[in-house]
């Protein structure tokens, strides 16, 4: 387990504010103990909370090509069919994953390949479980291909995640379960598949990304 590198800066400077607000305590209010415990206190809570978000533990993923993985930690609360308007203009199985604040939010590439779309968008911030988040919301759109299967993966802002980082680039090569990104402070992943895929999870299944299989792929695309 690490500390992965989008926290490491802002965990450095809680660090500092911190033992600032500690020194300002026991110099300006030398004689209010009791006060100074409770705050110390709150503010190690506050710090913990910060640190296990930002975690980055480490495996090793069991590539298999047939297989999709999921991209995130979180709880799956979409299995549908849905038409998409931004990249195949046509139906395909959506499958979402919701995180809470509670989870690891590094972002993976579901499938090894190509990416040959990238795309940010602009948005409100509507709760990630909206079912209007998908298209409204801030998100970053990317598509991985390669010789048997077209996945687009989106990442999505929430009402408390305003912050989405995607490290992908087009005609970048990829391998399943590598980093794609990290979104802050809790949102939705959504992953795209060929209708005819075989869902291997369910509705409030709680997943671990690079490691869930969210679906087998079929034969031939």
């Amino acid at each position: 387990m690490t500390i992965h590198k989008e926290g490491r800066t802002l965990l450095f400077v809680l660090l500092i504010v911190f033992v600032g607000i500690i020194y300002g305590f026991q110099y300006f209010l030398p004689d209010a103990v009791v006060l100074r415990n409770i705050v110390i206190g709150v503010l190690i809570v506050f710090y913990l909370i910060v640190l296990q978000f930002f975690r980055n533990p480490i495996f090793t993923v069991s590539k298999n090509d047939k297989q999709v993985i999921a991209p995130a930690d979180g709880k799956v609360v979409v299995i549908e069919e849905a038409f998409d308007e931004e990249y195949f203009k046509q139906k395909r199985l959506q499958i979402s994953i919701f995180m809470s604040p509670a989870n690891v939010h590094q972002n993976r590439c579901p499938e090894s390949g190509e990416v040959v779309y990238s795309q940010y968008h602009k948005g409100k911030y509507l709760v990630a479980w909206h079912p209007k988040s998908s298209t409204e919301n801030e998100r970053h759109s990317v598509v991985i291909k390669n010789d048997k299967v077209e996945i687009l993966v989106k990442q999505i802002a929430g009402a408390l995640a305003k912050r989405i980082v995607n490290y992908l680039q087009v005609g970048q090569k990829v391998e399943q379960g590598s980093e794609m990104g990290f979104i802050k402070f809790g949102s939705r992943v959504d992953v795209l598949l060929p209708l005819n895929s075989k869902v291997k999870v369910q509705l409030n299944q709680v997943v671990k990304g690079g490691i869930t299989v969210l679906a087998e792929l079929p034969p031939k695309q």
